[in-house]
């Protein structure tokens, strides 16, 4: 990158890695000198709560508070009952306005851990594009806001080809959607100020869309920054585990859990991510990274301290890692596992090795946890499962049950 950016926000997003492009670095860079900037991120309410993935940007969102900007967190209570086709091989299933009203309410929880909201000048302020999407008068938002769009041009983003090259049907629906993301640009503009974008690189087209809908309609001046779609080293997405989505909260994923995830960090990853997901130093970050042999290991307790001490609590995570220390070194059972409740009743009947794995969440399926048993890779209290028909029953649970799934997946299942 030729230009060197002399605020302090975008020096942070270059010399972290947050920063995968930027619309007009110079002219945002100006913007950002000239004073408090507020910034939005789009968030679907497609579930009851964010995970792993989502995290990049909101780490971005909670620096931009830090360096003196104001963060929108806006909720796409609208744009839900669309869904964004971005990169998608199927149309995303249509929710009810009470189911996403209870995700908005989810994900607020989570927010709140990093963002600081309020009054001021750069407290955050949360808002749900359902206020100016719900009441669009249709005939006048295709006169008004259609006829600056030409079809040919959306037809030629990326998101969009992809699925008509693989033959896979886009619903005219879905094809409105860029639309109104462009369009909640422009009403955020109008309404708060807001002169700059973020999202993932896969956001770009969307992105533009809004930057150039709001010169056309209003000779607005804004701004798009897009983030690197994060792979881990061994190419997997970043924020899924052998369990399926990493999220961020509490009762959908523990603390421990969510600080393990953080602790199987791949060597390769440890400085990245510590630089991306944590506030430690820079000097720190890439210390800490440049480690070998068994001493990454620290740094990657270190990674999963400070993660899950922005998430839950410095307590959780303290909890979390002599949870860890307890299991892996001592091989204790450990008072923060992931714990399956089993009622007397069924108990009583008892309940199949197979179905317990599933359960408590070390296997997705009972094919898939009788593998595990195959493969020598299922452990109940530190002993070789080897039986895939064992069934386990109230007198087997008089003391808590741990069960293990490879080295470091374990969950303890108890009577209530």
């Amino acid at each position: 990158m030729t230009y060197h950016p002399k605020s302090e926000f975008l020096n942070v997003m270059v010399s972290r890695g947050y920063l995968a492009d930027c619309t007009d670095m110079q002219g945002l860079d100006e913007r950002l000198m000239a004073g408090v900037t507020p910034c939005y991120i789009g968030y679907d309410a497609t579930a009851k709560s964010l995970h792993v993935g989502h995290l990049l940007n909101i780490m971005m969102l909670r620096w931009l508070q830090k360096c003196g900007h104001q963060p929108i967190t806006l909720m796409g209570g609208g744009t839900t009952k669309v869904g964004d086709p971005s990169f998608r091989a199927d149309e995303r299933p249509l929710l009810t306005n009470e189911v996403i009203d209870e995700n908005i309410s989810g994900m607020q929880q989570v927010f709140a851990q990093y963002l600081s909201y309020g009054e001021g000048k750069t407290d955050a302020i949360m808002v749900n594009n359902a206020e100016w999407l719900d009441g669009l008068n249709y005939l006048e938002f295709l006169r008004d806001i259609g006829r600056h769009f030409s079809v040919n041009r959306m037809l030629s983003f990326e998101s969009v080809k992809s699925r008509l090259d693989r033959e896979q049907s886009l619903s005219f629906l879905e094809f409105n959607y860029m639309i109104l993301q462009a369009y909640d640009f422009l009403e955020l503009n109008r309404r708060y100020g807001c002169a700059l974008q973020m999202g993932g690189s896969d956001q770009w087209g969307n992105i533009v869309n809004g930057i150039d809908l709001t010169r056309r309609v209003i000779e607005g001046h804004v701004f798009g920054l897009t983030s690197p779609l994060l792979t881990t080293s061994d190419g997997k997405k970043m924020g899924k585990s052998e369990g399926g989505a990493v999220w961020l909260n509490g009762e959908m994923c523990s603390p421990y859990t969510f600080w393990q995830f953080w602790r199987n960090t791949t060597d390769a990853d440890t400085g990245r991510f510590l630089k991306l997901y944590t506030e430690l130093p820079l000097d720190e970050c890439e210390r800490l990274g440049a480690l070998g042999g068994s001493e990454i290991n620290e740094a990657k307790v270190i990674l999963a301290n400070e993660v899950t001490g922005l998430l839950h609590g410095v307590e959780a995570a303290k909890t979390a890692e002599a949870t860890a220390r307890e299991v892996f070194e001592k091989g204790g059972v450990g008072d923060d596992l992931p714990t399956l409740v089993l009622e007397p009743g069924e108990a009583a009947e008892g309940v199949s090795i197979v179905q317990l794995i599933v359960r408590a969440g070390l296997a997705k399926s009972g094919k898939d946890a009788k593998r595990l048993i195959a493969e020598s890779g299922a452990r109940m209290n530190d002993a070789p499962l080897e039986d895939a028909g064992l069934m386990i029953g109230a007198a087997d649970l008089a003391q808590p049950i741990k069960l293990s799934a490879g080295k470091k997946r374990h969950a303890l299942v108890k009577l209530g």
